[in-house]
């Protein structure tokens, strides 16, 4: 009876939901928006995700509407909004002495809109230098920030120097080998908000097929990475999610995975090594998201035809599978 009360009333708790994250995102965005305006100092740094930012007032609520899906396998900076007139460069020095692999993405503000990228994989088997470490970006004037990643980190990291229109505007900032340590706790940030928030996203998972794909996809990954192939769907409480490796896939590509619960807090996490994977019995309604990146000697995701179509089974079952 109970089971069968909450599917009568699920759809209309989740449209609440949606509307309700919808209304949150504004608000909250208009308040982050201000405070990045009144906060200058804080522009001119790069802000690592970290539990320093957790604990600081207003990021969590920030970070859950604004970026949900948490990229509990990446090392994360941030910085801006800043003003361009003509140009920016990058030193890519830093982030290729810091990890296998990275991006930076930079976006106009305050709409978050991708204007470009950079990846490591531009510069494979390129010997950089101090004096050939700099990428140039022109730029239409305007203001912007930035946004960039590192996976597999090695064992000194940095976060690159940036200069602005050819002036210095931050230099390189070390970072800890243990700053993604916070995530083994963020479930402890769990709460009646944030499910609030995000009620909605396990039932149109659930729904997807009768709902546009297009739809599903920008509300579940609002900000996607280029060169990264994304696989996700939901999981029923007490589920587990077996997941199935061709040896090939896994000597060309790093297969991450998260499990959320209905919060969208990570329960779960692994960079996938073996053929075959199995997840801990879920303690919740959730879902889980496969982040697939190529390693950088490799072809591009988006040109691996194996990734089109890849193989769920059973997913509305306490033994759910996806085959790659």
């Amino acid at each position: 009876m109970k089971k069968s009360f909450l599917s009568l009333i699920e759809i209309p708790l989740a449209f609440s939901s949606f509307l309700f994250y919808k209304l949150m995102k504004y608000s909250i965005g208009i308040l982050y928006t201000a405070y990045l305006y009144s906060n200058q100092d804080k522009s001119q740094q790069w802000r690592i995700l970290s539990q320093e930012t957790i604990d600081s007032t207003l990021s969590l609520p920030v970070l859950m509407t604004k970026g949900p899906r948490w990229n509990t396998h990446a090392i994360i900076g941030t910085l801006g909004p800043f003003s361009v007139k003509e140009s920016l460069e990058i030193d890519i020095l830093s982030p290729c002495q810091s990890a296998q692999s990275w991006i930076a993405v930079i976006y106009s503000f305050p709409t978050y809109k991708t204007i470009t990228s950079i990846t490591s994989k531009e510069f494979v088997n390129q010997s950089l230098s101090q004096q050939d470490k700099w990428k140039n970006l022109t730029l239409a004037r305007g203001k912007y920030s930035i946004g960039i990643r590192y996976y597999n980190r090695k064992e000194a990291i940095y976060l690159p120097q940036i200069k602005i229109d050819g002036e210095n505007y931050v230099s390189p900032q070390p970072v800890s080998a243990n700053i993604n340590n916070f995530y083994y706790n963020l479930i402890k940030r769990k709460n009646f908000f944030y499910l609030a928030l995000h009620y909605y996203i396990f039932t149109i998972l659930k729904y997807r097929k009768s709902l546009p794909e297009k739809f599903v996809h920008s509300e579940f990954l609002p900000v996607g990475a280029p060169d990264t192939q994304f696989i996700y769907n939901y999981l029923l409480k007490e589920a587990i999610l077996e997941i199935k490796i061709k040896p090939e896939i896994l000597q060309e590509y790093h297969i991450y995975l998260t499990v959320y619960d209905r919060c969208s807090l990570p329960v779960e996490f692994t960079e996938i090594e073996l053929e075959t994977y199995t997840t801990k019995s879920s303690v919740s309604n959730g879902y889980y998201l496969l982040r697939i990146r190529p390693k950088i000697e490799t072809i591009s995701v988006s040109d691996h035809p194996q990734f089109i179509n890849p193989e769920i089974q059973d997913e509305n079952t306490l033994h759910q599978k996806v085959i790659l």
